[in-house]
């Protein structure tokens, strides 16, 4: 029961976008179109979930025995850095019109809040316990890309209807309808509060 409420929280209560207004940036400038935001959104899941696998494992097992806990945001974000040029190299090779699509925004991985703050959150200690055991952890840095995905994909396919909604009134048109979509689903999410 408790892995099924920290996927629950992850995805829908503590959602890192619309609750912790964390990741922004890929989140409002790749979803001009669901095709790209499927794309960030897997993107992103890659890297949040191994780079949490990774930094919880680089934590616990190498710099907390050899009394380095200082090193831990250094090492996180070289993690994060190293898979996010594979993810990049991967979609340039494979997938050529998701990386022209995706622009600058897939490199901007690197920097993206969600990916550093879920890495911080599975190293978090409390009372020298960690917070997380591995298969709990494992189920939060899932659980927060499926969140994120979640709300992107759904994010992308309003505004795609919205932008061929004929009569648009001008003040509602670009930047301010965006805001707009992600005060209203952040309001929708906060809904599932009551629940968990």
């Amino acid at each position: 029961m408790n892995i099924l409420l920290i996927a629950l929280a992850a995805i829908l209560v503590n959602n890192v976008v619309l609750s912790r207004f964390l990741g922004i940036c890929g989140f409002l400038g790749a979803t001009k179109k669901a095709t790209s935001a499927i794309g960030m959104s897997l993107a992103l899941a890659f890297v949040v979930i191994f780079g949490g696998i990774i930094s919880y494992s680089l934590y616990f097992f190498i710099l907390v025995p050899l009394d380095l806990e200082f090193l831990r945001l250094v090492a996180f974000i070289l993690v994060i850095a190293s898979l996010v040029q594979f993810v990049e190299m991967f979609i340039k090779r494979f997938v050529p019109s998701l990386y022209k699509s995706l622009g600058i925004y897939l490199p901007l991985i690197t920097t993206n809040c969600v990916v550093l703050t879920v890495a911080l959150d599975v190293a978090a200690v409390s009372g020298g316990v960690p917070d997380y055991t591995f298969l709990t952890m494992v189920v939060y840095v899932f659980a927060s890309a499926v969140g994120f995905g979640l709300v992107t994909v759904l994010f992308s396919y309003i505004q795609e209807r919205l932008a061929n909604t004929p009569n648009m009134p001008k003040a509602f048109q670009g930047p301010a309808s965006a805001l707009l979509i992600a005060g209203l689903m952040a309001i929708a999410f906060l809904g599932f509060k009551g629940m968990i």
